[in-house]
């Protein structure tokens, strides 16, 4: 296991399911976290059991971000790694989206992004070392049905990612996202209810139904999506920049 002592881990949405997971393999590898999220108990909870510091947070408000890393940086100095996990996903034909709805996920799981990035680019680049991570999704490289707006914002992730890699490529700092297929977590089993609700499907073909994306023919584990993470943060992958790599048993 790589070694991030005297490294400062700042990972929105790290309350629960991959975030969760991230947070306790930074802090198995000697980081130290902050952890930002909506949810305080769950925060608490995160925190409890990995020693990370809790900080409730919306990442769509960007002076909120700044308020919150301000936060972390008194706790544990500056940034080294800023991993934008948070996102939310809706389900529904495009002919009944909203412009809120769109806009919700684009500020969710695009703008989330954008705002913990920057606010944690000035670290970085005073300390000429830094990792930008996002957690995207298979979404981002591909069209899924019925979750168009959460496609869109994954792939303007997949975007900002390519070219900031590309602004930033001589100042130390790598930039990459990790683009998973259907994960286990709870927000894979809100969509498996929405499908059970709205389909005469049972839980059971539901969940068949989302793991026949994956050509291994099961869901993604948290394990694996931390572990890309680590090694993407690591000194191992160094020449890994403006990547979206896939972690989705080969779907294509």
């Amino acid at each position: 296991m790589t070694n991030f002592t005297n490294k400062h881990v700042v990972i929105s949405g790290g309350g629960s399911g991959v975030g969760a997971e991230i947070a306790a393999q930074f802090a198995a590898s000697g980081a130290a976290v902050s952890i930002l999220g909506r949810r305080e108990s769950n925060l608490q909870a995160v925190a409890s059991s990995t020693g990370a510091v809790p900080i409730a947070c919306d990442v769509t408000d960007s002076r909120d971000v700044e308020s919150a890393l301000s936060n972390a940086r008194a706790q544990h100095g500056p940034i080294a790694i800023a991993v934008a996990n948070a996102g939310s996903a809706i389900s529904k034909p495009f002919a009944s989206m909203t412009p809120s709805d769109f806009s919700s996920m684009m500020d969710v799981n695009a703008l989330g992004v954008f705002n913990l990035w920057q606010s944690s680019l000035a670290d970085m680049r005073e300390l000429k070392w830094g990792r930008m991570l996002a957690i995207a999704s298979s979404a981002g490289l591909k069209g899924y049905p019925y979750v168009s707006g959460y496609c869109a914002a994954k792939h303007a992730v997949v975007g900002l990612t390519r070219a900031l890699a590309q602004e930033l490529s001589r100042t130390g700092i790598t930039v990459n996202a990790v683009c998973p297929g259907f994960v286990d977590t709870p927000m894979l089993e809100s969509s498996i209810t929405n499908i059970v609700a709205t389909t005469d499907k049972t839980a059971e073909e539901a969940a068949n139904i989302l793991k026949s994306n994956n050509p291994m023919s099961r869901f993604i584990t948290t394990e694996e999506v931390a572990s890309a993470v680590m090694w993407l943060a690591s000194n191992n992958s160094s020449s890994i920049n403006g990547q979206a790599v896939s972690v989705n048993g080969g779907e294509i």
